[in-house]
């Protein structure tokens, strides 16, 4: 096998990691897992004082997850204003649909970040950024993404429907 082979293969394997890292799974919930039977009426609950609710997490994981996808692809992307543009101010969906299109931006984000993670260069440097590369963002998304899938599974538990 050449060094060249040696190098494919363990790009291949790096990205394959990267996504299941991304998809969740493993020793983390993915979105869909966290959010799998959630009551309606507990979406916007704000229990034991605090700060969000499960509404504005997701929200908050939709937009830094969006941000970050767009910042990858495109040089005149602005970012939202940190932190009051990351964050709602409205505890709970205005409707179902509002809901169902969230959660379908965070899967078709993750997929479209995905393809560049498979398709583009990880390792260049994005040439609009300040040294930020496809793969520090793939781990940037993943553990940012994490975090807050975490909290959102306290917050279940914290009102009594998590496992």
């Amino acid at each position: 096998m050449t060094s060249e082979h040696i190098i494919l293969n363990e790009h291949v394997i790096l990205t394959s990691e990267l996504v299941k890292l991304l998809k969740g799974g493993g020793a983390h919930a993915g979105i869909d897992e966290a959010l799998k039977d959630l009551p309606k009426e507990l979406r916007g609950a704000r229990p034991d004082k605090l700060p969000y609710s499960i509404w504005q997490l997701v929200e908050h994981i939709r937009i830094a997850q969006w941000d970050m996808l767009e910042f990858s692809k495109h040089e005149k992307h602005e970012s939202p204003q940190w932190p009051e543009e990351y964050w709602v101010k409205e505890t709970a969906p205005a409707n179902e649909e509002a809901w169902e299109k969230s959660i379908r931006q965070i899967n078709n984000d993750r997929e479209e970040f995905i393809w560049l993670l498979k398709n583009e260069d990880i390792y260049q440097p994005i040439p609009h950024g300040e040294g930020q590369s496809i793969l520090r963002e793939a781990l940037q998304i993943a553990d940012h993404n994490a975090y807050h899938i975490a909290e959102i599974i306290v917050i279940r538990r914290l009102l009594g429907v998590w496992n």
